[in-house]
């Protein structure tokens, strides 16, 4: 079988991960690396045995052995590789979100439109067991028709002033928000229609981190159902896992809820500390990289070998982004806004 060629933008966090898979699963091979820092992009090709490494994308949209690429750059900096990507007919990977602001958005969509690339977003949730076990609960009829969902998906504060040197060019709706509204949806089978939020900045603003520290918002779906959600990322450090999440999903004929941070499936109490240890987003197993978040960069090289369709597409991450920027307009006006999904 002929192996893949991909590359990797972006050297950080979830760029590691991305060129982890790409190196260890059979049907693919990582040929290079990019990212501007190069002691990043050199430490991370030569650790996963990648051929090269650059610091353009430019030049290495141009090397031919590369026909996929995963696109792990901030938030904010995804416009310029994702069309890079699309005029050099490169599949793509890419992280959440799609774009934060409308103009890269319509560029995005521009270029995608043009170039007959197959684009997948990394909605990584809807590769999650207990969400994908609630979504065929769901679509089977066994809760009877949805009447509303509360999801509350928060970070600790380390991930915007330790993890993040970028925090303050993204918010905490981008950081999680997009899944929170990707994950609505996939459940849901429905779009959102009309938005309100409400935002407070308080402790990061402090910090010299000049973002919100939460968002509270309802959102009402197409379908009729009513969703509350909650993002922030000012949880104490000190909490057992740097997620907090909850979810709870009412039915007219059944209810389903889930904790899937202190679920005390896997409780460890050292010395030092007692915390959760991940057994569900990223865990190594014997030594080979498993969980969700793991499972859906497989999943994308899969389906460039078999050309089924992804399960998370470039409209999803379109339509997500589009309901997050009215999100954030509807917590500036306070008032309710209406979603543009075109």
């Amino acid at each position: 079988m002929e192996k893949i060629g991909f590359g990797v933008i972006g050297a950080g966090i979830w760029g590691e991960s991305h060129a982890r898979i790409y190196s260890t699963d059979p049907s693919a091979t990582l040929v290079a690396v990019c990212d501007t820092v190069e002691v990043k992009a050199r430490n991370i090709a030569q650790k996963y045995g990648a051929k090269r490494w650059y610091t353009s994308v430019e030049k290495m949209m141009k090397d031919q052995e590369i026909q996929a690429v995963g696109i792990a750059t901030p938030d904010f900096a995804h416009r310029e590789p994702f069309i890079a990507a699309c005029e050099a007919g490169k599949d793509i990977l890419l992280e959440k979100p799609l774009a934060t602001n409308e103009d890269d958005l319509q560029a995005m969509k521009t270029a995608y439109n043009q170039s007959g690339v197959r684009v997948m977003v990394d909605f990584h949730a809807r590769w999650n067991p207990p969400l994908v076990i609630a979504k065929e609960n769901i679509d089977q009829g066994k809760l009877g028709q949805i009447i509303s969902m509360y999801y509350r998906l928060n970070d600790t504060i380390y991930v915007p002033t330790g993890m993040l040197p970028w925090a303050a060019k993204s918010s905490i709706l981008w950081f999680l928000g997009s899944h929170t509204v990707d994950t609505l949806r996939f459940l849901s089978g429905s779009e959102v229609k009309r938005v309100y939020s409400v935002s407070r900045s308080e402790v990061l603003v402090k910090m010299g981190i000049k973002v919100p520290d939460i968002y509270q918002s309802i959102l009402e779906f197409e379908n009729g159902m009513i969703a509350t959600i909650e993002n922030n990322w000012i949880v104490p450090n000190t909490h057992p896992n740097w997620n907090d999440i909850k979810l709870n999903i009412l039915g007219s004929k059944g209810m389903i809820n889930m904790d899937l941070t202190n679920n005390q499936a896997f409780e460890r109490y050292l010395e030092e500390k007692s915390d959760h240890p991940d057994i569900l987003v990223m865990p190594m197993v014997h030594g080979k990289p498993m969980g969700f978040a793991h499972e859906s960069i497989r999943d994308f090289i899969q389906k460039i070998r078999t050309k089924e369709e992804f399960i998370a597409s470039f409209e999803d991450g379109f339509r997500v982004s589009r309901t997050v920027l009215a999100i954030m307009d509807s917590a500036l006006s306070r008032t309710p806004v209406m979603v543009n999904l075109k």
